[in-house]
């Protein structure tokens, strides 16, 4: 476990969460009764909003490696938004990162997979590279995912800091609407940085 979190609380703001989670990523249907003014369905990704630091990278590195070593047929990649821009920045494309097409390097067959992008959001000023707005990157990953969940059934979660109304307005017009793919869940507390 990463040492920022070496002290990780199960407690009132995540315990939800972590039974939700835990029954999503085993396909058991008792995700959706865990919150039951919820619609969450177990078809649907997982985008997990919180304020920094309360832990929602952590979990979804926790549960892509369990799935791993289960050999869970719901394993998923962690990515992070820095390591996709700066992949865009040396190769012009994120080719990887939306059909993971990188067999050269082992790890994918040109399939896609189930990925887990982390820090959406970041890029919510138009930070640019060579005139490149950035954060039309992000909306190509966006489309490019969804398109992958609706023709393969490969999911993509996302974790943000961003609120469900930030969401709304960063991601406004075709893309809100592919939002409703996703289970949005968030988790509360104070940062557990130490």
């Amino acid at each position: 476990m990463l040492r920022e979190f070496s002290s990780f609380e199960v407690d009132e703001h995540n315990s939800k969460v972590l039974r939700f989670l835990t029954y999503y990523f085993n396909d058991c249907k008792l995700a959706e009764e865990v919150f039951p003014d919820e619609n969450y369905k177990i078809h649907k990704n997982i985008l997990l909003v919180g304020e920094p630091g309360t832990g929602k990278t952590m979990l979804m590195q926790v549960f892509s490696e369990y799935l791993k070593r289960i050999g869970g047929e719901n394993f998923f990649w962690n990515l992070s938004t820095t390591q996709m821009m700066n992949y865009y920045k040396i190769n012009g494309h994120i080719d990887r990162y939306t059909y993971n097409e990188c067999a050269s390097e082992g790890k994918f067959d040109g399939n896609p997979i189930n990925v887990c992008l982390n820090d959406v959001g970041l890029l919510t000023e138009n930070q640019k590279n060579y005139g490149t707005d950035l954060s039309l990157i992000m909306d190509e990953f966006l489309f490019a995912r969804y398109e992958i969940y609706q023709n393969s059934y490969k999911k993509y979660h996302l974790t943000s800091n961003l609120s469900v109304d930030e969401f709304v307005k960063r991601f406004e017009g075709r893309l809100v609407d592919r939002f409703k793919s996703f289970n949005v869940i968030s988790l509360n507390g104070k940062s557990r940085r130490k």
